[in-house]
């Protein structure tokens, strides 16, 4: 990728283009870092506790977490060294760009893998604690990874056979799009992460009509589980929708490009702050402020264990 040279702007533009730069460098640390806070400070809540380790809806929540907070520091690490102006060798980039976009396809299996477990607690609750252990959860989590690791893994392995020496020796930035140079791959790679979700989207919404029958057809307290059940999904299903727009917003990117170059750079920096980052702040609002379990427990470190969290509390589903 073919940086713009300081020595071929006058003295005023390249001031004009270090102050924006400064300015969109310090906005993206204004979102990002108080949803790592939050991250972090959630991941440790889940690890002191030992009924959120051993639940298997906490341990989906404890991964997705997780897979948020790699992402978000990785992403946030390239974005400084590109309103830098640091450019690094290609060859330290594809590690970079391979654990991104692992991270990137983990984010929706991890949601319908907690989907399928409100489904599952929910319409079989007699099954569930048979279903739902500790055991499988963590398979589920090793055949996330599995799943999510042979797109980069195959990018690299077409990247390194048909890119030429200088293309793996250049300079660049570091952004995913370095590893599938060829048009007709990146349509590809777009066209079958698009189809996953889709399959994604359908597996949530039948988890959300058959809640969604299960709440019309229960009563008292099974009715009130039903009913938070709906809402969990529709924010896992805002948030799915929000990662298939992240997987759009290249391709939009693309077609600005070849217009404007400075448009093209706005909109892939709101695209990033719209949809890269909120996306990552729909899981801490699902459980961290709406589980009544995890909210007790965040209040409570929050306070410094000035207050209590009774068993009653602590017992609750």
């Amino acid at each position: 990728t073919a940086s713009l040279s300081s020595s071929t702007l006058s003295p005023s533009w390249t001031s004009l283009i270090m102050l924006e730069a400064s300015g969109r460098l310090s906005l993206t640390q204004v979102f990002v870092w108080p949803f790592v806070y939050l991250i972090f400070l959630m991941l440790l809540i889940f690890s002191k506790k030992e009924t959120f380790r051993t639940e298997t809806r906490y341990i989906l929540f404890g991964h997705s977490l997780l897979v948020d907070l790699i992402f978000l520091c990785l992403t946030d690490i390239v974005v400084v060294l590109s309103y830098s102006f640091v450019v690094i060798p290609l060859r330290f980039c594809i590690p970079i760009c391979m654990l991104i976009g692992a991270v990137t396809a983990c984010a929706p299996l991890t949601i319908v893998a907690m989907c399928m477990e409100r489904y599952v607690a929910i319409c079989m609750p007699l099954r569930h604690h048979a279903i739902s252990t500790s055991r499988r959860a963590l398979l589920v989590i090793l055949m996330i990874w599995i799943l999510s690791s042979i797109n980069p893994f195959v990018d690299m392995f077409i990247l390194v056979r048909t890119a030429s020496r200088e293309y793996l020796s250049q300079l660049t930035y570091c952004h995913y799009e370095i590893m599938v140079p060829e048009k007709m791959h990146q349509f590809a790679r777009g066209l079958l992460y698009i189809v996953g979700l889709v399959v994604i989207l359908i597996v949530e919404v039948f988890c959300y009509v058959m809640i969604y029958l299960a709440a019309r057809a229960a009563s008292g307290d099974n009715k009130k589980s039903a009913s938070k059940g709906q809402r969990t999904i529709s924010l896992h299903i805002l948030q799915l929708v929000l990662c298939t727009a992240e997987v759009m917003c290249p391709y939009i990117e693309a077609v600005v490009m070849q217009y404007d170059i400075n448009i093209y750079l706005i909109v892939r920096y709101v695209n990033f702050l719209a949809f890269s980052i909120t996306s990552r702040a729909v899981s801490p609002l699902v459980y961290g402020f709406r589980d009544e379990k995890f909210h007790t427990a965040m209040i409570y470190y929050i306070r410094c264990k000035n207050n209590t969290i009774s068993s009653d509390t602590i017992k609750q589903s």
